[in-house]
């Protein structure tokens, strides 16, 4: 096939005319294109008086190679198709066992299900059906379910926050992940879409639609599944041992958790598995009408059909150096309340497949260096986590309501006592007051200083009445569990592979999912499948 590049529509201009334009570029009739696909779909929004659609298209041609020599500027199309690695021939002792059902887990347990090595995954909390029952319970009750929640469950964090699949890796692997979505039910748009998503409430189905196709292949879920102590000996993985109690033989454990399962962590640490500390960040929820934002970024054109609600992606430096920037960007979302342990409060965000609550709202990080740990110890950054989630608990009213604030107030040093324009999305409840009693002197002065440094790129994001929710911690893991490059493998447990977020080593769903491609990737090329 032939790629073309910078293919451009109007905001009403009908799709079909791709076809046209695709004629016109390459000098040929209709009758010679025998088919075409869009790669990539993305709005050019630089000049606000016109807007357009900007397409990378494939096309599949009659004289293929003359076009090639005749026409500038087109190539040959990329191979996409995802590749298997051969079979290892190395017998297999164990059915491999997965701790975690997050994207890292889940993928690698969809892969090495589909070629015949009947994997076990382990998920401490529950399905995502009961798993958005507790999660509601909480919302609405304020009753916690330490093991299921918002951070734990099927599918992982990543189900309960919009299901951004956008990624700076390059790796030809993210074809795959975006496939193996489509496949269990996601939508086709994310193929090609240049800021795919799939929508928690889509997302719900898809992941246990993944569930289900690694069952028919011959692994196995087993959720509210603990993993309380993997016993090593001399170095080498053994077992596994589930709530304090059973014990699966496993010689390879993929070593899929997620970034808040601390007390994994512990475990972890205790059984002299490396950890080192990893830099991360901490912050807020920033709130504005949705509204505002589409006229900001689209101006005359906001609100048109085909363009949707509008998103944004700022980064600043302070005058100390710090990286403040918006992350997870939720438009016509919700702030919602993520916490997994007890008396603490932790902020995340969630937009459903339409995108059309009121608001918009985005995590503003400020970074976190190791040196403000202040401490040594491996498990540092967990306890500097900790201690502003604690801090917001109780500056919440202790009763997992969060602390909130206005803009125009949290600028001006002073506490907030009400709600303005924009209501806020939290569920339960939030507590009006002053954010720097719940966080760091560093971060409340990074926020202030990039909030009138990004309204100057983006109007209106310094908004009096725009809503600040706290706090938001887990953006990523502070610590990362060491591996050997190659091998994915544990530097000092044979048999232990650390993969994904929770490890260390990736930043969203497609770069998780990604990670636990390569690790299952690994595991056949090393050995050969349970169906030989």
């Amino acid at each position: 096939m032939i790629r073309i590049n910078e293919i451009k529509l109007s905001l009403d201009d009908d799709i079909n005319v791709i076809r046209k334009k695709i004629t016109k570029k390459l000098g040929i009739p209709f009758d010679e294109i025998i088919s075409y696909s869009v790669f990539r779909e993305s709005i050019d929004a630089r000049n606000k008086s016109q807007i357009f659609f900007v397409y990378i298209v494939d096309v599949n041609v009659k004289n293929e190679e003359k076009i090639l020599k005749k026409v500038k500027g087109i190539s040959k199309s990329p191979q996409l198709a995802y590749i298997d690695v051969p079979s290892g021939e190395k017998t297999l002792k164990d059915r491999p066992v997965i701790i975690g059902s997050g994207p890292a887990g889940m993928f690698a347990g969809l892969l090495l299900a589909k070629r015949g090595y009947n994997p076990i995954i382990l998920e401490r909390g529950e399905d995502v059906d009961n798993r958005t029952k507790s999660i509601d319970q909480f919302w609405n009750e304020r009753k916690l379910n330490k093991e299921s929640n918002v951070q734990f469950g099927e599918g992982g964090a990543g189900t309960f926050s919009d299901g951004k699949l956008t990624t700076r890796i390059k790796d030809k692997r993210c074809r795959k992940v975006l496939e193996e979505f489509v496949e269990a039910g996601a939508p086709k748009e994310i193929l090609y879409s240049q800021k795919p998503h799939i929508g928690t409430d889509i997302l719900k189905s898809v992941v246990k639609n993944m569930r289900k196709i690694i069952e028919y292949h011959g692994g196995e879920v087993l959720f509210n599944s603990k993993v309380t102590n993997i016993i090593v000996e001399n170095n080498i993985v053994k077992e596994v041992e589930i709530n304090n109690s059973e014990k699966i033989k496993a010689s390879d454990v993929i070593l899929a958790i997620g970034h808040s399962a601390r007390d994994t962590y512990h475990m972890l640490n205790n059984i002299g598995v490396k950890i080192t500390q990893k830099p991360f960040s901490i912050g807020v929820r920033i709130e504005h009408p949705q509204q505002l934002i589409n006229e900001s970024q689209y101006k005359k054109f906001a609100n048109h059909p085909r363009l949707g609600a509008a998103d944004y992606r700022l980064t600043y430096t302070t005058i100390n150096k710090r990286a403040v920037y918006t992350f997870c960007m939720c438009p016509g979302g919700s702030v919602v309340a993520a916490a997994s342990e007890e008396n603490m409060v932790v902020t995340n965000g969630m937009s459903e497949y339409n995108r059309d609550k009121e608001n918009a709202n985005s995590a503003m990080l400020v970074q976190v260096n190791t040196s403000d740990f202040e401490s040594d110890h491996p498990l540092a950054g967990v306890e500097f986590q900790r201690k502003w989630e604690r801090a917001a608990f109780e500056v919440g009213g202790k009763n997992y309501n969060a602390p909130a604030q206005l803009v125009e107030d949290f600028l001006a040093n002073r506490s907030s006592d009400k709600d303005g324009e924009v209501k806020p999305s939290y569920q339960p409840g939030v507590t009006w007051t002053d954010l720097g009693q719940c966080l760091p002197t560093f971060v409340s002065e990074g926020l202030k200083e990039a909030i009138v440094e990004m309204n100057k790129r983006l109007k209106g994001f310094a908004l009096g009445d725009a809503v600040m929710t706290g706090v938001e911690t887990r953006s990523s893991a502070p610590i990362r569990i060491e591996r050997n490059f190659d091998t994915l493998e544990s530097t000092n447990i044979e048999g232990l592979y650390p993969i994904g977020e929770g490890s260390g080593y990736a930043g969203g769903i497609v770069s998780a999912a990604v990670d636990g491609v390569k690790m299952a990737e690994l595991i056949i090329s090393k050995y050969r499948s349970l169906e030989k």
